[in-house]
């Protein structure tokens, strides 16, 4: 995702349309599907947007999904035990 994000603003940047740190990150946060709505919200109310930084942002969603996958896994596991 971070990818794809990364070259539409490059591209838009490329045609002389300029984005602060902040208004991507708010970009990136309004983007995720709804299950993430615990996680955007915990970062909304935890962190000043104005100046978290693109990496950290990233890092802590990354963080997230993965604790996700472990979750989904888990759950998947014990349903074919029972």
């Amino acid at each position: 995702m971070i990818t794809r994000f990364t070259d539409i603003v490059n591209g838009l940047e490329a045609l002389g349309n300029t984005y602060k740190e902040s208004e991507k990150v708010m970009k990136i946060l309004r983007s995720l599907p709804s299950k993430w709505h615990t996680k955007v919200t915990a970062i909304q109310e935890a962190k000043d947007l104005t100046k978290l930084p693109m990496e950290e942002l990233i890092g802590s969603l990354m963080t997230y999904e993965i604790n996700l996958a472990k979750k989904l896994q888990e759950s998947d596991g014990k349903r074919r035990r029972a």
